[in-house]
């Protein structure tokens, strides 16, 4: 009984569902975290009768045919385009992106990794990093003997010193943008690597150019919406028992068979 089959493929789906919700339920704290959805798609149908099929000399086709589906897939497990709320903080090195765009850093190995996360910090030699210690491609360093920072929306630092009203210029912020988002790999620490399908990065000033702008002293949250994934994790839960439920069916129905005399 293909049924079987079948069923296993829907309780295998849900799972994968259910795995997916549970990490986006996990990362409701995560700075700058993208939910994710799960998407299926069914599998190859087994063609008894093509609709269209000659039935006939006279010419008489069959009108819908007997197509028999074997079950579904996974197609994808993609990140949302969708961007957290905008938390205070007042830390002068707490970037927030309000619109489209990443911040491009530099990874040891030399490789360029993007992050949507703004918890800078500033290291020994004064280069503004991210938290795990990558600094920012765009090489800002902060002075020693600096009081503060004041960074504008199109990303121009500025750095104040003591006896002196004016504050001095020390470099821009830039941001980077994809045609497809989506198509980025994501590789844990709230960085994401550019792929064939993502397209190549877009260096753009904030502010222009449908990039968003730089809120110093802001902190994007997790877009994840809990009451959303709470109800999906139900409805998942539902499917996999009702898949559950096909499997039982077809169990006492094998069962049944076998006992016949």
């Amino acid at each position: 009984m293909k049924s079987l089959q079948i069923a296993a493929t829907g309780m295998a789906a849900q799972q994968l569902r259910v795995d997916v919700i549970s990490n986006n339920i996990a990362n409701m704290s995560t700075n700058a975290y993208r939910p994710r959805t799960a998407e299926f798609a069914d599998l190859m149908y087994q063609q008894y009768m093509t609709p269209g099929t000659i039935t006939s000399q006279t010419g008489t086709i069959v009108p819908a045919g007997v197509q028999m589906g074997t079950g579904v897939k996974p197609a994808s497990v993609s990140m949302e385009i969708t961007q957290g709320a905008l938390r205070q903080t007042g830390a002068e090195l707490d970037l927030a992106i309000d619109g489209a765009g990443f911040l491009e850093i530099t990874l040891p190995s030399g490789e360029s990794a993007y992050t949507r996360d703004g918890n800078l910090n500033r290291s020994a030699d004064g280069q503004l990093v991210t938290k795990d210690g990558y600094e920012l491609t765009d090489g800002i360093v902060i002075p020693e003997d600096a009081r503060r920072v004041s960074i504008s929306p199109d990303g121009e630092v500025v750095a104040y010193f003591d006896n002196e009203a004016a504050g001095q210029p020390i470099g821009n912020i830039s941001l980077v943008r994809f045609v497809n988002e989506k198509g980025l790999e994501a590789m844990g620490d709230n960085l994401f690597r550019e792929t064939e399908a993502s397209g190549a990065p877009n260096r753009l000033v904030p502010a222009t150019e449908g990039v968003g702008q730089i809120r110093q002293g802001y902190l994007e949250e997790s877009g994840v919406d809990v009451v959303q994934e709470i109800s999906e994790l139900i409805e998942a839960q539902r499917g996999y028992e009702l898949n559950s439920k096909v499997i039982t069916a077809a169990d006492e129905m094998l069962a049944a068979t076998t006992r016949l005399r």
